[in-house]
């Protein structure tokens, strides 16, 4: 691996943190036992990219409900999510040294995610993290999530980089072709999905189960 990236750009859900079951579990939860959608748990997982509102929208159509509503029931996903999952909260294997490698060599650090801040804080304060990223962009920054690239072109314009010499971390097939997009190459990390559900991107310079992957290295 011959590139050296100035910038790091994190999703966070199932990127640096294992939780992903976790939102399908409360996505689940909303979406068949309060509102009844009907849908499989295969269903629900292929659905959970973008905005909550997003979700909302592909699987009961736009207007279906006030914008009101859709925020509590955002909301009331994320409280499920953060109740089940709190107990368990940690970084993925390896990434808090990594994270402070990156820092000791000035790599710059940015988080860009389809979360809302609500979701961003409970991580950052809960595991004490924040100091490491100059960026965050959550759902409420961006017009349209992911797959666009608008995430991850605003975190690079905060930072100051250029979007080719950023490298962007991320777990889902959505989010790849959100960096894909915007110019950007990508290391994922296979928390969710396995290596031949990406076949269609060509920017992933690396699949890594966690971040004591030895590629992972070369990037220092």
């Amino acid at each position: 691996m011959q590139f050296k990236p100035e910038a790091f750009l994190f999703d966070l859900n199932g990127t640096m943190i294992d939780d992903m079951e976790y939102h399908a579990r409360a996505w689940s939860s909303i979406l068949n036992d309060d509102l009844n959608a009907g849908l499989s748990y295969a269903d629900v997982k292929r659905e959970m990219y973008g905005k909550n509102s997003e979700l909302l929208h592909r699987i009961f159509g736009k207007g279906h409900f006030t914008v009101e509503r859709e925020d509590e029931l955002s909301l009331e996903k994320e409280h499920r999510y953060q109740k089940a999952y709190g107990p368990s909260l940690a970084l993925i294997d390896g990434l808090p040294s990594f994270l402070a490698k990156a820092q000791e060599q000035d790599i710059k650090m940015a988080i860009g995610s389809a979360a809302i801040p609500f979701n961003i804080n409970f991580v950052l304060d809960g595991l004490q993290i924040g100091d490491y990223f100059k960026a965050i962009v959550s759902a409420n920054d961006v017009e349209i999530s992911k797959p666009h690239p608008e995430t991850f072109l605003k975190a690079a314009a905060i930072l100051g980089v250029e979007p080719a010499a950023c490298l962007v971390f991320e777990d889902a097939p959505k989010g790849v072709e959100a960096a894909q997009n915007a110019g950007m190459p990508c290391v994922v990390i296979t928390t969710m999905h396995e290596a031949d559900e990406f076949a269609a991107y060509s920017n992933i310079i690396a699949f890594v189960k966690d971040y004591n992957d030895p590629i992972l290295k070369k990037l220092f």
